[in-house]
């Protein structure tokens, strides 16, 4: 049976506050030696997704990056961000994106360390930013912004300016790309649920840190199911269930 693994990354395969991934590394060595190909799939860019890959020792497979923005395989191309960074400086409004913070204010409005805010800092598809106007105000925003093609989403402090695209919507040419019998996809936020609908079998880390998932379609049968576990430890705990559903 061949599989295809699409997952998260914060919170999920890796622990929220430590970014600790030891409790998953036999469930990874396991795939690994069985060939199946793990996807990333995060909003983080394409420097901060290369970078896990080689801790994770994924770097044989694509990534979906910055929230589905775009399915990395090594090629270099800013357009997208160039554009959405024009757009916003003709507009003028009051949204502090990444391309005009300081690699320390990335850092300090984010909690990363100044080497990871500088690897978050080499956008090409998406533009966060703080926005510091009314409502009112965001309503033009957005209304200007979308005349032009370019989306903008909100989770949590910061908006995200980008011209479409979602972790889900890169299941079809992945699932072309690797034939997989079985798409399993797992996450633990509320931006995971989309692909983990899409995939065949999908599973929900447990998450202690934030709002986490409501319940899905799917769970009802066990095409869906959660995990008891959070993170590093939830992620090996539910593909591992999985797997034994599979007889794989």
């Amino acid at each position: 049976m061949r599989l295809l693994i699409l997952t998260d990354l914060d919170g999920t395969l890796l622990d929220h506050e430590t970014y600790d991934f030891a409790p998953a590394q036999p469930m990874l060595a396991r795939l690994a030696h069985a060939q199946v190909p793990v996807i990333l799939a995060s909003s983080k860019t394409a420097a901060e997704i290369a970078f896990w890959q080689e801790r994770l020792e994924l770097g044989a497979w694509p990534a979906i990056v910055e929230n589905g923005a775009a399915l990395h395989d090594g090629a270099q191309d800013d357009s997208a961000y160039r554009r959405i960074r024009a757009a916003l400086a003709a507009l003028r409004a009051p949204l502090r994106g990444f391309g005009a913070m300081s690699t320390a204010e990335i850092a300090a409005v984010t909690g990363l360390s100044p080497a990871q805010a500088a690897l978050a800092q080499r956008r090409q598809h998406t533009e966060p930013g703080l926005w510091s106007g009314t409502d009112e105000e965001l309503a033009h925003f957005c209304a200007a912004l979308d005349a032009q093609g370019i989306t903008v989403r909100r989770g949590g402090r910061f908006l995200t300016l980008g011209l479409g695209g979602s972790k889900a919507g890169w299941i079809p040419a992945l699932r072309a790309r690797f034939r997989p019998d079985v798409v399993i996809a797992l996450g633990d936020a509320p931006n995971d649920a989309e692909m983990i609908a899409a995939a065949d079998r999908g599973v929900i880390v447990r998450n202690d840190h934030g709002p986490g998932l409501p319940p899905m379609p799917g769970e009802s049968h066990g095409r869906i199911l959660r995990s008891t576990a959070s993170g590093p430890a939830g992620w090996a705990e539910g593909l591992g269930r999985i797997l034994a559903d599979l007889g794989h």
